[in-house]
């Protein structure tokens, strides 16, 4: 018998944990999205997963992601409702939880266009566009001239606290929480350096049968096509990567070597009128999950 309304609306709001993985990468393969479970454990171990248990027993029917990084700025993603209790009011329950638990906190995320409507009603303001980009890089196009004097070269632990600092100024928060997990969760992570500092880094990480390029940073475009390039050259796999709109060079330039748009995703912000950092120089998030 279908769960009534008032019993749904009853059912109790938990964190998620670890342990609850599979659970979540079964919500992402019911709605029919990648499972991700390797993204899921990265997620659930940095932020703070909230969830309702289904109560016939089948795994999760809703649930997200929190990643804060302090007072200033929290990120929501992965927000799933299982398709059978979908258009039921399960997920602007959730969300509700969630900007009760953060109330006062400036909040990001980014929408597809089937949640902008609903994001839009609890108070979050479009600020600009992302585009997932998927492809083989075929090396095509060479990256353009960078400043005279930089390089390319794979990241040390001695480049840590370089990187850490250089993402705390372009990212505007601190989000050392998720950077120092990067050596162990991407495959490959790049420097770029000009005279003895660093312009920008970039992770490679797998997911499903690609390889996801992010966080990307970067002093300029020519300095991040460079960091693209040197992190293809370390996979046979397929790339993918979300990259701001603004950067219409980056996203030329990957078109040209058969990285295209496959989907567009509205950045949001609620409780701020924009995002701290220098937007110039993020050309791609870890994740749109984590902003």
């Amino acid at each position: 018998m279908p769960i009534s309304q008032t019993s749904l609306d009853k059912l109790p709001i938990r964190h998620l944990t670890s342990d609850d993985l599979l659970a979540c990468a079964d919500l992402s393969e019911d709605r029919g999205w990648d499972r991700e479970e390797y993204k899921w454990g990265l997620l659930l171990a940095a932020g703070t997963g909230y969830g309702i248990d289904d109560p016939d027993g089948k795994g999760l029917l809703t649930a997200c992601v929190v990643t804060s990084y302090g007072p200033g700025l929290a990120a929501i993603g992965m927000v799933l409702v299982a398709e059978r209790y979908a258009r039921q009011g399960v997920g602007r329950r959730l969300m509700q939880h969630v900007l009760a638990e953060y109330d006062g906190t400036p909040l990001t995320l980014y929408a597809t266009p089937n949640g902008q409507p609903l994001y839009a009603q609890l108070g979050f303001t479009e600020i600009g566009r992302s585009e997932l980009l998927k492809g083989r890089f075929n090396f095509a196009e060479p990256a353009a001239e960078a400043p005279a004097g930089t390089s390319v070269r794979p990241a040390t632990a001695e480049d840590l606290q370089a990187i850490l600092s250089l993402d705390h100024e372009v990212f505007g928060a601190d989000r050392t929480h998720l950077i120092t997990r990067l050596p162990a969760f991407a495959d490959v992570l790049r420097v770029a350096e000009r005279d003895g500092g660093l312009t920008g880094f970039g992770a490679l990480w797998p997911n499903m049968d690609t390889h996801v390029i992010g966080p990307l940073i970067a002093r300029d475009p020519a300095t991040a096509q460079h960091l693209v390039t040197a992190l293809a050259e370390a996979t046979d796999r397929p790339l993918r990567t979300d990259v701001e709109a603004g950067h219409t060079a980056l996203l030329t330039w990957l078109e040209a070597n058969e990285v295209g748009s496959v989907f567009t995703t509205s950045l949001m912000v609620r409780s701020a009128p924009d995002l701290p950092g220098d937007a110039n120089r993020r050309f791609a998030p870890l994740t749109v999950a984590a902003g």
